[in-house]
């Protein structure tokens, strides 16, 4: 008997029955896996709107990297081109190779031989000035983070001014935008994804998140493509007024 991991599931084949011809195996796999794929790619193209950036935020005390992995991977699949990724206590940047390493892993079990079109890179902060021009950009993000972009915000402000490029009365909620969209290098999110029973994004970035939409679901562990992608139809569907 052979065991083999297929997405998230382990397959067994009981050689004693089924006569095991790898090459044959192999073009089974590869055919599942593209038609999954391709299933993936319609889901997107067939939502009235995707969003260009998705929070995916875990109020939950002990996250799944797996899990989270699962939910980047299929982020990528359906053309979501930058995805942030956010625990309260600061878990997943703490260990964020570990997380690359399962969504590399992921990469190849879920979206095989074509996941070289859906290379992920990490835009860290110590890294803003990197090209972003990859098929899906990924920030790791703590609760410090959303304060910092404030504070560089702020400090570049104050040294327009010293510069006498601006003045304090220039300073606006137009300003203040721009400023922490040079600091941060993402667009802000179209789209949260919230894990967990707390009723708040527990500081995921405060300033960048007003005009966005939030929906909440009750754990990323387990989390299936279905709840998922059940998630980004809602979005499509909900019609944002801007305070209208």
């Amino acid at each position: 008997m052979y065991t083999f991991r297929l997405g998230k599931l382990n397959v067994q084949v009981h050689t004693a029955s089924v006569p095991l011809h790898w090459p044959e195996l192999s073009r089974l796999l590869c055919t599942h896996t593209q038609k999954r794929l391709n299933r993936w790619r319609a889901d997107g193209r067939a939502l009235r709107k995707l969003p260009v950036h998705v929070g995916l935020v875990v109020t939950e005390e002990e996250p799944s990297y797996a899990d989270m992995a699962s939910l980047v991977v299929w982020c990528m699949a359906v053309g979501i081109s930058y995805v942030s990724v956010y625990d309260h206590n600061g878990i997943f940047k703490r260990n964020n190779s570990r997380l690359m390493d399962e969504i590399l892993k992921q990469q190849q079990e879920l979206l095989g031989l074509d996941c070289s079109k859906y290379s992920v890179e990490f835009a860290n902060h110590d890294k803003t000035g990197q090209d972003l021009n990859c098929q899906s950009a990924l920030k790791v993000l703590s609760p410090e983070d959303g304060k910092a972009d404030i504070v560089k915000a702020a400090q570049n402000f104050c040294q327009l001014v010293a510069q006498q490029q601006r003045t304090h009365s220039d300073l606006d909620v137009n300003m203040l935008d721009n400023l922490l969209s040079s600091t941060h290098g993402f667009p802000d999110p179209d789209l949260v994804l919230k894990f967990g029973p707390v009723d708040s994004t527990l500081g995921f970035l405060p300033w960048h998140i007003r005009l966005t939409e939030i929906i909440s679901l009750p754990s990323h562990l387990n989390i299936s493509y279905e709840d998922f992608f059940s998630a980004l139809h809602h979005y499509a569907a909900c019609e944002q007024r801007w305070g209208k």
